[in-house]
């Protein structure tokens, strides 16, 4: 019986410590050659695990870039729900506006798509529609869609909350950063989330 009881534990922490040593990988050759041009077979071995292991604890390449962007993006999620003015919400006797935040939000947001745009574009490019079916585009989108529907009672702030988000897409940020240029692109979708508040009132 101490036999049944005692292998689970050691099971839980061999995969543990092959899914850090598959991400650890990933993000070393990811980083060297970048994404497109890394193998799942490159991974495996680098992280020397099996293939098969890989796939069944992350699917695909993609399932890797989105366990890699998941501490970034926890860390962006903290700061908007629990942190300072204007990206959080701040103190309760200094909030700033719904405006201000939906603001600050598109300008974090693309300071973190920006430095990771490889795995953002693998994650929410793998299959068709990817994009919106992970878990941080919902969470996103519901905190576009709650700031909108506080500036704007009458908005149909869910709709309006892709209409922000569009532009943020790292496909959409890849075809046209290296054109326009980062800063172009940052003023531009600020001007999405200011012209739409307008058109709104």
């Amino acid at each position: 019986m101490s036999a049944l009881r005692t292998s689970p534990p050691r099971e839980r922490a061999d995969a543990a410590r092959n899914r850090a040593a598959a991400l650890d990988a990933a993000a070393e050759l990811f980083a060297r050659h970048g994404v497109e041009h890394v193998s799942m077979d490159a991974i495996a071995a680098a992280a020397r695990v099996g293939k098969g292991t890989l796939f069944r604890r992350f699917g695909d390449k993609s399932g890797l870039a989105v366990a890699l962007l998941d501490e970034r993006e926890r860390a962006l999620q903290h700061e908007i729900l629990y942190g300072p003015a204007p990206l959080g919400p701040g103190e309760p006797d200094d909030a700033p506006l719904p405006e201000e935040r939906l603001r600050a939000f598109v300008d974090a947001y693309l300071d973190y798509a920006l430095d990771h745009l490889d795995l953002v574009r693998m994650s929410e490019t793998a299959s068709p529609g990817a994009r919106y079916r992970i878990g941080a585009y919902r969470f996103w989108h519901r905190h576009v869609a709650l700031l909108i529907g506080s500036a704007l009672p009458e908005a149909d702030a869910d709709a309006d909350a892709h209409t922000v988000l569009a532009p943020l897409s790292a496909e959409h940020l890849r075809a046209v950063v290296a054109e326009e240029g980062a800063d172009r692109v940052r003023r531009a979708a600020v001007t999405v989330v200011t012209a739409l508040l307008a058109s709104r009132r």
